[in-house]
């Protein structure tokens, strides 16, 4: 097995990292502030082939391997964990429509999506059906025409900002076999949104309710089948826990090369406190952490570029594990730089801020543990 990136992620690294250092990091903080993230910088990513990184290139995508994603989002997360995550979504969703929706629409959408033209968000959650995603009560009456959606979609980033939904509807009975996903495009009679949250991290994504009252759709925007939406939901989610689980690497990542700088540069008792025994091995532990993570980020994202039977079950395990970890390494990097790491100007309390809501989206990572055992369950009954 090759630990090495081939030619070509490096270059994907190179490129997202640069992109990241010139175009994200200056402004994020200001970003944050605004509670939105400009669209022309969206573009210019899209310029870069991050809008539609895992479909192939005969659409208009990147044609790039999960792996060679994940390393994208990674590198992008350095500079702002929000911002990746953001370009991360957008991805999963454009990946949704090129699997599963029809060939008509994917004409009529992919050539603005492919380039961060249009802006797409993923619908799922609902205020009383988190992690029990099958529950949604969001209702899809169809007619001659289309489809008429009733119901309220809950925390889902780029709301009011994007040009299209994907809204997992009930067209049928209850349970996962009864939704389907319908596309809604921004501007339909019936469609609003709620406020914009006020969150702990993730301010640069403007986060709202997207409300349906008697929402019309027509027909063609159903994507794939009827009754199938709940599985495409959860082909999504398996390599959008991948990017996240990236994102929260990368964020990582950065907080902890800030950290080892501080403590080669700060003094206590006349020398660096990186001499010190019990930074030391903070620093040790927190290597180890991120080391680990990767190595199973990676074997995640090449299950599912293989597909592999048990691609869902690594994908859940690395999103638990990677941001548990992630998580760990940016509080600890806050700890090394005492009183300083608590400011906005050293970045760390923005990561930590950050990666705090990656344990919980896309799936919390208790409901991963469900996913995993279920898995070990399954395969031992078999």
């Amino acid at each position: 097995m090759n630990f090495e990136y081939s030619e070509s992620q490096k270059l994907f690294y190179e490129l997202a990292d640069n992109f990241g250092k010139e175009e994200i990091y200056p402004s994020a903080l200001d970003w944050e502030n605004k509670k939105t993230i400009p669209r022309e910088v969206l573009e210019k990513a899209g310029n870069l082939g991050f809008a539609a990184m895992y479909i192939p290139e005969e659409v208009g995508g990147s044609g790039m391997t999960r792996l060679d994603a994940a390393i994208v989002f990674e590198a992008l997360a350095k500079s702002c964990p929000s911002v990746s995550s953001f370009i991360s979504i957008h991805n999963m969703c454009v990946w949704m429509i090129n699997q599963f929706a029809s060939e008509s629409l994917k004409d009529i959408l992919l050539p603005g999506l492919c380039n961060f033209e249009k802006v797409c968000s993923y619908c799922l959650t609902e205020p009383t059906s988190g992690s029990d995603a099958a529950a949604l009560k969001t209702v899809a009456k169809k007619n001659n025409e289309g489809f008429l959606l009733k119901g309220e979609k809950s925390f889902i980033s780029g709301g009011g900002y994007s040009d299209y939904y994907i809204v997992m509807s009930r067209t049928g009975q209850q349970g996962p076999g009864g939704v389907s996903a319908i596309l809604v495009e921004n501007g339909q009679s019936g469609l609003s949104f709620g406020k914009n949250e006020e969150k702990m991290g993730w301010k640069a994504q403007p986060t709202r309710s997207v409300i349906l009252e008697d929402c019309f759709c027509p027909a063609k925007n159903l994507i794939g089948e009827e009754g199938k939406g709940f599985s495409y939901a959860m082909a999504g989610l398996d390599g959008g826990r991948i990017n996240i689980a990236a994102a929260a690497l990368g964020g990582a990542q950065s907080a902890f090369d800030i950290a080892k700088k501080y403590s080669n540069e700060r003094e206590a008792f006349e020398k660096p406190i990186s001499s010190f025994q019990s930074i030391q091995f903070k620093l040790a532990e927190m290597e180890i952490k991120l080391e680990a993570a990767r190595s199973l980020l990676y074997k995640a994202a090449w299950k599912l570029d293989i597909k592999s039977h048990d691609s869902s079950k690594f994908c859940a395990i690395a999103k638990k594990f990677v941001t548990d970890n992630a998580f760990e390494v940016s509080n600890s990097s806050l700890q090394i730089l005492g009183g300083y790491g608590y400011l906005t100007d050293y970045r760390i309390e923005k990561i930590v801020r950050d990666l705090r809501v990656h344990q919980i989206l896309e799936g919390t990572n208790e409901i991963m543990q469900v996913i995993i055992a279920r898995h070990i369950l399954e395969e031992y009954r078999n």
